[in-house]
């Protein structure tokens, strides 16, 4: 299999982090530089005609995209640990955590990078600023209602560790980077405290 990927990009590295916690092997991984505009070539396009990292080219050669969608995939291809939970409830409450923090605190991340950094612009033309800089609130207050989350509970959707979990922190990662954001700073103790937690799984380091 192939990974195609992008480095310090917070999709690919979702998948990445996914793959380390599964400690799947032999997953090819094949750097794609969206700055220099490698992801609009013919050849990844015909792998993806969204121009999407990240995609995972199976064996058998069909291409799996969206991030999602792939960790289904290594899901049932691996299915221990198991991250995406045992059986319909749980597997529900995981994905309501999950699909929150990528919509809301994610996303908002991105958004702001993609409209109100000017390393980006490359990649994102014409770039709003103004809605970039709402969507930097707008995943401050996400950020908070995870904190208070987090005060009742030991990880993003309940007692234990979760691709909810690696969306979150893949997403706080790339805040930090970029928006120099540092939950700690902002008064968010619990968010921070997890952070850390998660920071020191060797999964953390993959992508």
């Amino acid at each position: 299999m192939k990974l195609y990927t992008t480095a310090r990009a917070p999709n690919p590295r979702r998948v990445a982090m996914f793959i380390a916690e599964k400690g799947i092997e032999g997953v090819e991984p094949v750097q794609v530089d969206i700055m220099q505009g490698e992801h609009k070539r013919p050849d990844f396009l015909a792998k993806n005609p969204l121009a999407r990292v990240p995609a995972l080219e199976l064996d058998d050669g069909r291409v799996l995209c969206e991030t999602r969608a792939i960790c289904t995939w290594l899901e049932g291809y691996a299915p221990e640990p198991n991250l995406m939970g045992e059986g319909y409830e749980e597997r529900a409450f995981i994905e309501m955590a999950d699909r929150r923090v990528e919509l809301h605190l994610l996303l908002g991340a991105a958004n702001w990078i993609r409209h109100a950094h000017p390393g980006l612009a490359p990649l994102e033309q014409p770039q709003f600023v103004e809605f970039g800089n709402s969507q930097a609130d707008k995943m401050r207050e996400t950020a908070r209602w995870l904190d208070q989350t987090l005060a009742r509970q030991e990880y993003v959707a309940g007692a234990r560790f979760t691709v909810a979990d690696i969306t979150a922190f893949c997403a706080l990662e790339f805040a930090r980077g970029l928006m120099k954001f540092r939950p700690g700073a902002e008064g968010m103790a619990h968010l921070q405290a997890w952070r850390e937690r998660i920071a020191a799984r060797p999964s953390a380091a993959a992508g």
